[in-house]
């Protein structure tokens, strides 16, 4: 969501929230295993991955017993990667970013060859939105059915959409259905026109008989907003006017298009402030307000199901609640953004202290399979477009980025990757300064660099730039793309389940990775001097006896000692 000026941020959900007591049963003693008690997660239905980029590495079968898959609730997965398509790839040498650059970079992503090691691997990627709008973020549509003219045409969309699946890549849309832009044909009617037949697809106070006060549930401040002489819903700012999802006819407008997209080709979508379809006020937030969202999402997801019942589905539910993300679980989405995972993750890499992130995600998932019927996936990430850059939150540490990503991509779940963090790019609000263009390379005059925004942050921010780290091995890009084929390769890192396993040194995340067919045990050495574990036994009283991986330098393990280098992502069966 593009946050203006600086705000924002069948079975019923009764039946999810039913189970609150299980989840506090669930979460009990999170808080004395380090900064987790806030940690979220969501789901994704298994057959909506995509094949990994190289083949698994080939490993015994678990030691311990054979029957663990059936109470193993695995997470087949795939890497995401969030493209802000302005700041991506410039085709046609106007300073913009645009679908047809998108596509000339694809093999940077993913060349659809798992026998070459040069591209990044990813299996997806999520564009930020890419209707018309009459901002340059995008979140304010006055389109929903065009592509914005400066990114290119339908016909653009269309063959990126056919190049990425050549590639194994799967895309997935921003799709913004909260509130339209106020230059909307719709809301402009709906304005001018009391007697408009879109009058009724927008929230009026005078209309509704509701007082003009309140507080938004997005923000500080007013969410009504005048328009000639009456007040519209407005929660994020006065450019953004709210849709009323209790007129059916809203409700079948936004299903149609996200029909329409599917019909394209899409893959899934990216769903916008996802809980704030009926969350108007701070007074709305409740259990039933949220079953009213929820019942919306079940709704939209049945209608998306006509097209393509794999279509994959992740919301924006910026909380830090279990069971408030958990609710929209419930045939509603597959993925909700792990927000609170992300914060502890980054704090683990800086603090360069285990987080107990393991002990509440196995906990946490045994609350999200009893609501998803055991059809999800985590959404997981370390920043995104509305967060300061995970560089700059590091303080430009490269050391504590490589550990970030390494606990990114060896947890469970689908991992996005927001562009240029692979690369190490630096960002600070305002909005602008986090969504600045990807540097191709350290001539920012180069063919295909965009320039819509200046390099504010990245200006001289030396060696963070695309090609510098292309050939380099030692380079952050290389650590990404090594992590990003070791998921790939090892099908538990890629698709299991949670395990928590406490290795007694507060400097190293360790945690089990574990699928029906196989075992393997996760040590991160979180910091900047040589660690030890002493190994125990297992989930199934499986032994770990040989390193397969060891990230940068090799790791030692001699009896049940294992000898961490600095800063090292280490793989054992």
């Amino acid at each position: 969501m593009k946050y203006e000026p600086g705000l924002h941020k069948g079975r019923s959900l009764l039946n999810a929230l039913a189970i609150t007591g299980l989840a506090a049963a669930m979460l009990a003693g999170c808080t004395g295993n380090g900064d987790t008690a806030g940690i979220h997660n969501g789901g994704n239905h298994p057959a909506n991955t995509a094949q990994p980029s190289s083949s698994p590495v080939d490993m015994p079968a678990p030691q311990g017993s054979q029957q663990q898959g059936a109470e193993t609730d695995e997470q087949p997965s795939t890497v995401f990667y969030e493209v802000f398509v302005r700041s991506f790839y410039d085709s046609d040498g106007d300073g913009t970013g645009d679908l047809r650059g998108l596509t000339e970079k694809l093999d940077y992503l993913n060349d659809g060859n798992p026998d070459t090691s040069g591209d990044l691997g990813v299996g997806g990627i999520w564009l930020m939105p890419v209707n018309p709008s009459p901002s340059y973020h995008g979140y304010d549509v006055t389109d929903y059915r065009s592509i914005n003219p400066e990114y290119g045409t339908l016909e653009d969309m269309q063959e990126l959409i056919r190049e990425a699946h050549k590639r194994g890549i799967k895309v997935i849309m921003d799709l913004v259905v909260n509130h339209t832009s106020k230059e909307h044909p719709w809301f402009v009617e709906a304005a001018a026109q009391q007697d408009s037949g879109y009058r009724d697809y927008y929230v009026w106070a005078e209309d509704q008989s509701r007082p003009v006060s309140g507080s938004s549930a997005a923000g500080s401040g007013s969410p009504w907003h005048s328009a000639r002489g009456s007040h519209y819903m407005g929660i994020f700012w006065d450019g953004m006017p709210d849709l009323n999802f209790d007129n059916p006819e809203v409700r079948k407008e936004m299903k149609d298009i996200g029909r329409f997209w599917l019909e394209q080709g899409v893959d899934g979508f990216r769903l916008d402030a996802a809980k704030h379809i009926y969350e108007d006020l701070v007074t709305d937030k409740s259990e039933e307000t949220t079953a009213k969202n929820v019942a919306w999402w079940q709704e939209f997801r049945q209608a998306m199901n006509e097209v393509n019942p794999q279509a994959y589905i992740v919301g924006e539910v910026w909380e830090n609640s279990a069971v408030s993300v958990g609710a929209y679980l419930d045939k509603a989405f597959d993925s909700g953004f792990n927000f609170g995972l992300a914060e502890t993750l980054v704090n683990a890499a800086k603090s360069e202290k285990d987080s107990g992130a393991a002990f509440t995600l196995e906990r946490t998932y045994k609350l999200y399979s009893q609501i998803s019927g055991g059809s999800f996936t985590d959404a997981t990430f370390l920043t995104n477009h509305d967060q300061n850059r995970v560089m700059s939150q590091l303080d430009n540490n490269p050391d504590h980025a490589r550990t970030a990503a390494a606990m990114l991509l060896t947890l469970p779940g689908n991992p996005f990757i927001y562009y240029g963090e692979e690369v190490g790019m630096l960002g600070r609000k305002p909005d602008e300064g986090i969504r600045e263009p990807l540097p191709w390379s350290a001539d920012r005059s180069s063919a295909g660099q965009t320039a819509w925004e200046p390099d504010t942050n990245n200006k001289d921010n030396s060696g963070a730039d695309v090609e510098s780290q292309l050939s380099s091995s030692g380079s952050l890009l290389d650590w990404y793309r090594q992590l990003i084929a070791l998921r790939n390769e090892v099908p538990a890192l890629r698709d299991g389940a949670i395990r928590d396993y406490a290795s007694g040194n507060d400097g190293v995340m360790t945690f089990e990775r574990v699928t029906a067919g196989q075992q393997v045990l996760v040590a991160l050495n979180l910091t900047g001097s040589s660690q030890t574990v002493n190994l125990k036994q297992g989930t199934n009283g499986y032994s770990y006896t040989r390193v397969i991986r060891s990230m940068p330098e090799d790791a030692g393990l001699t009896g049940a000692e294992l000898a961490l280098p600095p800063y090292s992502a280490v793989i054992l069966d």
